[in-house]
């Protein structure tokens, strides 16, 4: 049991790396809607670290919400 919750962290680890290595190799920013892309402007750098910075600010909550799961499923192996 133990293993297999050890193979499912390092897989997730491995997917949520793979993502983010793509969303940073993005040229273009698609996810932005029309408001964020305008008041940015057509400056690409800044464009790009406020992908980054959006990012960023994407970890801690996942990594709670990756935290929580993972003690809940202890708990109920477990008990």
């Amino acid at each position: 049991m133990k293993l297999k919750l050890r193979h499912l962290l390092v897989l997730a680890l491995l997917i949520f790396a793979l993502g983010l290595v793509f969303d940073l190799g993005a040229t273009t920013s698609l996810a932005q809607c029309v408001m964020c892309r305008a008041s940015l402007g057509n400056n690409s750098s800044f464009i790009r670290n406020f992908n980054i910075g959006v990012l960023v600010l994407l970890v801690p909550p996942v990594s709670i919400f990756c935290t929580i799961f993972i003690v809940a499923m202890r708990q109920r192996r477990s008990g």
